[in-house]
């Protein structure tokens, strides 16, 4: 009996370590497949999302607000079965989640971050993200943007390094909270942007998500 629950209570005490390290997501939309790895530096974001996901919360919403390279944005509850023209943006989950701004995570390409309104305390939106595509810049560009933008803020040199080479953008840094990465499916991303949008940048054909965690059990 000793050994049947001391048994149990190590299988109990991996499971628990395996789902602390469960960081990672998959987006499954018409135009493929993307994997977010969540960062831990963000845990209320992160665990929210990882809530979220595991509700089926995202399933049949649709990124409703596309801007070639800029970002796509969904999880608008109202998003789910709307109606084609109607205005989306404005759905939420009756909270929002504290910023959790962090030096290190930044609105480079395939950045996964949350959405807000305008509120002083730059506090999320409990629901609605975006996905970073953005574009390309030179150092003129981000020396200009330093100036006007980010008021005299510098851009780290690494970062800097990223948004000349791979892209993102950079003028929202340390304004949304950053909470997760692309590592896999980046093309998506791009193929989303390219679709063809109304005037409130809703795509004219819709674009529904699915998100799920993906499980990883450390001692299988």
């Amino acid at each position: 009996m000793k050994k049947t629950l001391l048994l149990c209570t190590l299988l109990l005490t991996f499971a628990t370590f395996a789902m602390a390290k469960n960081r990672k997501v998959k987006v499954i939309t018409p135009y493929g497949t993307m994997v977010v790895r969540l960062y831990d530096q963000t845990p209320k974001h992160r665990n929210n999302f990882l809530k979220l996901s595991r509700q089926h919360f995202y399933d049949s919403t649709l990124f409703h607000r596309v801007i070639k390279q800029f970002m796509i944005q969904g999880g608008d509850p109202d998003s789910k079965h709307a109606k084609p023209g109607a205005a989306l943006g404005n759905g939420d989950v009756g909270y929002t989640i504290p910023a959790e701004f962090q030096l290190d995570l930044f609105h480079r390409k395939g950045a996964l971050a949350a959405a807000r309104d305008n509120n002083p305390a730059k506090a999320s939106s409990g629901c609605q993200f975006y996905i970073v595509q953005g574009k390309v810049f030179t150092d003129e560009q981000l020396d200009q943007l330093e100036k006007t933008r980010l008021g005299g803020r510098k851009i780290p040199v690494d970062q800097r390094e990223i948004y000349k080479t791979q892209g993102g953008s950079p003028h929202l840094d340390q304004n949304y909270t950053v909470f997760g990465q692309v590592i896999k499916g980046l093309d998506v991303i791009d193929k989303i942007a390219a679709v063809k949008t109304d005037s409130l940048n809703r795509p004219l054909q819709d674009v529904p998500m699915k998100v799920r965690v993906i499980r990883k059990w450390l001692f299988f």
